[in-house]
């Protein structure tokens, strides 16, 4: 009989042929030879353990491949990456500072100035909405909010 390294080299290769995975080859090979010895322990002694792993370690990788294919494949916790959507810190701090400045900006215009601009870019209001409400044409509203625009662009030049 052949070492028993060597069976399991012979029988990794096998299923490796089969699933691709030397993870998966590893513990088929590991269930199988735990079933043989609790056969053995508990039936019989096996006649051929060479052959009996074989078959069984082929068995169970049958046996995974159709739960997966049937059920998905289950990953382990260990192998799942988790990917954080949260921004770095380094981007937080900038965003607060870059928030500061526009606020800065805003806070330096008029408030009738501000009130229009954020009515439009924030509430979604049409010049023509604003016009009615502030009591202004829609030409002086396109006005305001070109001061705005130039105003922040102008604030946030180097952001």
């Amino acid at each position: 009989m052949k070492s028993w390294p060597a069976i399991f080299e012979k029988i990794r290769r096998t299923l490796m042929r089969r699933s691709g995975s030397a993870e998966e080859a590893e513990d088929l090979v590991q269930e199988a030879w735990l079933r043989l010895a609790g056969y053995e322990r508990e039936v019989m002694p096996v006649r051929d353990p060479e052959q009996f792993l074989l078959r069984t370690a082929v068995n169970l990788a049958i046996d995974l491949q159709r739960m997966q294919t049937s059920h998905g494949e289950q990953v382990a916790v260990q192998e799942v990456v988790l990917v954080d959507a949260a921004p770095s810190p380094e981007a937080v701090v900038l965003g607060r500072e870059r928030l500061d400045r526009a606020c800065r900006c805003l806070g330096g215009m008029t408030e009738r100035t501000r009130d229009i601009f954020l009515a439009h870019r924030l509430d979604g209001q049409t010049y023509q909405e604003i016009a009615d409400q502030q009591g202004l044409s829609v030409s002086a509203v396109e006005k305001h909010i070109a001061r705005a625009a130039l105003g922040l662009t102008r604030g946030m030049k180097d952001w």
